[in-house]
């Protein structure tokens, strides 16, 4: 009975973890939400939310992170359960950093307010690249959720998107600057945005790859998707 006792006790705290990770990863869902919304709405409100929101995110992070020692130091977890561990580690750095690049996204958002105003082409491209990344970070969310190497592979996957979207903001901030110096101010700040967007997608991805070590026990160590598809057919085949 005792060592009945123990185990559950060890599973309660390895699923605390993960609920707290998911707590980290909804309060993060939420800010990149409000950093995408400020854009596109020029919402000064909205845009001081979201960057005093970051705080809590790194309180979050720190939490989790003394939550995750302690587990190691008292349980010395092995196999399954110490991938367990140090996937959370990983995960919410990364996470910590999506708030950071959310945040960033939010204080340009406040800067370009009173700036030149925004072609509503360039506004619907942010946008459209920012709903992107935030449906990838929902995605990898819900696979590390449900353990799903296969969702977690969509992701992984994905990252080619993001990045030609980017690409393709890049030269259009390009154009509006040649045909307007007004707008070099303004588009300078867009394309950080964009940037920031294109980082977080980096970060998503590399959710991914935790995840892919927490339920195979290996890394990832096939180059990521971008312009050459045809190197990512083995990816998470083990």
């Amino acid at each position: 009975m005792p060592t009945e006792h123990i185990v559950k006790s060890f599973e309660d705290e390895l699923d605390a973890l993960s609920t707290a990770i998911a707590q980290m990863g909804g309060l993060t869902e939420v800010q990149l939400s409000g950093a995408i919304d400020s854009v596109a709405r020029k919402d000064l409100r909205l845009a001081e939310q979201t960057v005093a929101s970051d705080a809590q995110i790194d309180a979050m992070e720190h939490e989790i992170e003394a939550q995750a020692v302690k587990l190691i130091a008292l349980r010395q977890p092995m196999a399954r359960d110490l991938r367990e561990t140090i996937a959370a580690f990983k995960i919410v750095s990364d996470l910590e950093r999506i708030g950071d690049l959310a945040k960033n996204i939010a204080k340009r958002s406040i800067v370009i307010l009173d700036q030149h105003d925004t072609p509503s082409r360039l506004k619907q491209s942010l946008s459209r690249m920012g709903r992107l990344a935030l449906g990838q970070l929902k995605k990898v969310l819900d696979a590390y959720a449900n353990r799903s190497l296969e969702e977690a592979q969509e992701v992984w996957m994905s990252d080619e998107e993001i990045d030609e979207m980017y690409n393709s903001i890049f030269r259009e901030l390009l154009t509006y600057m040649m045909e307007d110096p007004r707008m070099i101010g303004a588009c300078t700040h867009f394309l950080f945005i964009a940037k920031n967007i294109e980082r977080i997608g980096d970060h998503a991805t590399n959710i991914a790859e935790t995840i892919n070590y927490l339920i195979t026990g290996e890394w990832v160590v096939d180059e990521r998707p971008k312009s050459d598809q045809t190197s990512t057919v083995n990816m998470m085949s083990k």
